[in-house]
């Protein structure tokens, strides 16, 4: 089993490690094709350099589960090892004590089993359901206020992905629009609407999307200088979001008729 040492990460030109990368970019371009489509390949490389960095922080170096850390960024965010949504995560990973990296790995690979099952749905038609709900969501005046921000965000994210809000919980949820509250600070959304969408965002692709290099257009939009006013920026962000959601959905459209 080969086995990712700490000389080949260190050494990107190494051939081992090369081959690894090359192995894995074929695989998560199967894995997950609209993802690859949209990423591109040289974006999905430094994902792989990424995942595998912090996957041997968790003393992850077999190739077969470094390969299952990669699919579950694909599938949660970069970040879903300290997102608040996916708990089981941190848990299994910052837990060495509880067994060794193949005993990790399994037991993450039947939590995210039982995940898809409850949250994805049979060929992630729950998940496909709540893209065309935050679609549509996306194209309508937000039906709550300032006032009752958090109360209003737990009921949206209820009705776009009821599967996933029940799942995660309240509590979690909460934390997550708090984490989304900060992000937006960061930088200086105040609208109601533009710090509802970064929850929104944060809750469809991991909480870390903002600086995730598999959503590059997020943090890229909102880090934009050359649009001054954060307002414009959200809006803009908001396009590219409903942009991306479509290509995505289109692409689910057309392997159904196919």
């Amino acid at each position: 089993m080969l086995v990712i040492r700490s000389e080949q990460m260190n050494a990107l030109g190494s051939v081992a490690l090369r081959a690894f990368e090359d192995e894995m970019v074929e695989h998560l371009a199967e894995f997950s094709p609209p993802l690859f489509k949209a990423v591109k390949e040289t974006r999905i490389r430094e994902v792989i350099r990424l995942g595998t960095t912090r996957a041997r922080e968790y003393g992850i170096t077999f190739q077969g589960p470094v390969r299952l850390y990669l699919e579950l960024m694909l599938l949660f965010g970069s970040g879903f090892d300290t997102d608040p949504q996916y708990p089981w995560a941190a848990e299994i990973l910052g837990d060495p004590d509880s067994g060794g990296e193949m005993e990790r790995a399994e037991r993450l690979f039947e939590d995210v089993g039982e995940y898809r099952r409850q949250v994805g749905g049979p060929q992630d038609e729950y998940t496909l359901n709540a893209l065309r709900k935050i679609s549509a969501w996306a194209r309508s005046p937000l039906p709550f206020s300032s006032d009752n921000f958090t109360s209003g965000m737990l009921r949206e994210m209820a009705h776009v992905y009821p599967e996933k809000a029940a799942y995660v919980g309240e509590e979690r949820l909460r934390a997550l629009i708090d984490e989304g509250v900060v992000a937006a600070n960061r930088f200086d959304l105040s609208t109601v609407r533009a710090i509802a969408l970064v929850v929104v965002l944060m809750f469809a692709f991991g909480h870390g999307c903002m600086d995730d290099p598999l959503y590059p257009w997020i943090g890229g939009t909102l880090e934009n200088e050359a649009v001054a006013d954060p307002s414009a920026r959200a809006d803009r962000l908001e396009k590219k979001a409903l942009t991306w959601l479509e290509h995505v959905l289109a692409y689910f459209d057309e392997s159904e008729r196919g």
